[in-house]
């Protein structure tokens, strides 16, 4: 008999948190052919999420929890739901209920019928969520397509079914800074697409604000990406090539009178912004990697567990 975890990252969700367990536990009752359990990540939440996490626990052997010491964000919830997935199988989902547990069992299907090592959900629609989120999240993965040196499937989570030779892949990763979504496209193998409707939040409010999403986005540009250095590159040359041209412009306009050179208070202006931006623009690319370096030579731990329950 196959085995089955469903990771679920969580972090102030009191709210919706049993509903989310009811409906997990539904979908894994009627699958009889696997022995499954719910690994729930707790991030260091500061309201009743893990209360009733443990209440669940006590009643339901199968459900394990780790809980952190504090919050360390999704992306490192995530990797210690794969880090402690000793199953065969494993579901990536989010603890709201945007995205339906329902849809396992069509997961499962899809990813024996296709004999595939990951069944990743594409959104056909996205239920609740405004305008600018919608453009945003097209605008951004089409971009990291075509700044990335690797492949990522459009309109796209974490929300996915990955096998076990995906996590022991995915575990000998050692980088600190993950962008989950895009080290699974990376790690190769068979991957298919399951599209899907997805919902509106069930309770509570977003955990990722709009500046949470840029910084979740420049991690995913920067980790996948050597184009900003490449950019930064060409911006300089292209600062060096408008240089040299307007010296030319006025040396030669000196010599045969069409230009006052000394009288270019505008013109030395738009020179010393413009050269300066330039500058400015490259080395803060410049210091955003080396920040990244300096996070992965610490080497420290992505997160810490406090305690665990039911393992």
């Amino acid at each position: 008999m196959k085995s089955l975890s469903v990771i679920v990252p969580c972090y102030n969700e009191e709210a919706v948190i049993e509903v989310t367990y009811n409906r997990i536990h539904a979908v894994l009752q009627q699958l009889t052919h696997l022995e499954s359990h719910i690994l729930f990540i707790n991030d260091g939440s500061s309201d009743d999420t893990l209360g009733i996490l443990s209440r669940i626990a006590v009643h339901d052997k199968n459900v394990k929890i780790i809980h952190f010491s504090r919050n360390f964000g999704h992306q490192a919830a995530v990797t210690a739901g794969i880090n402690h997935c000793k199953t065969e199988l494993a579901v990536i989902i989010d603890a709201d209920l945007q995205d339906p547990p329902e849809i396992i069992p069509d997961l499962l299907q899809k990813m024996e019928d296709e004999q595939a090592n990951v069944v990743y959900c594409v959104r056909k629609s996205r239920a609740g969520e405004n305008k600018f989120k919608l453009w945003s999240a097209r605008r951004f993965y089409r971009a990291m397509n075509s700044m990335s040196e690797v492949k990522f499937p459009l309109d796209t989570g974490d929300f996915r079914l990955i096998d076990a030779r995906i996590v022991e892949e995915f575990n000998r990763m050692k980088e600190r800074g993950k962008y989950i979504r895009g080290l699974i496209s990376w790690v190769g193998f068979k991957q298919v697409p399951f599209y899907y409707e997805r919902e509106a939040r069930y309770a509570g409010e977003t955990k990722y604000p709009l500046r949470k999403m840029l910084s979740f986005a420049s991690k995913a540009l920067l980790y996948f990406s050597k184009k900003p250095l490449l950019l930064s590159v060409s911006l300089g040359f292209l600062a060096v090539c408008v240089g040299v041209l307007l010296a030319l412009w006025y040396a030669f306009g000196k010599i045969f009178g069409y230009t006052n050179a000394e009288s270019g208070f505008t013109s030395i202006m738009i020179i010393v912004i413009f050269f300066g931006g330039i500058q400015l623009l490259t080395i803060g690319v410049l210091g955003q990697y080396i920040g990244i370096l300096f996070d992965e030579v610490k080497e420290r731990p992505e997160y810490i567990i406090d305690h665990t329950t039911n393992f």
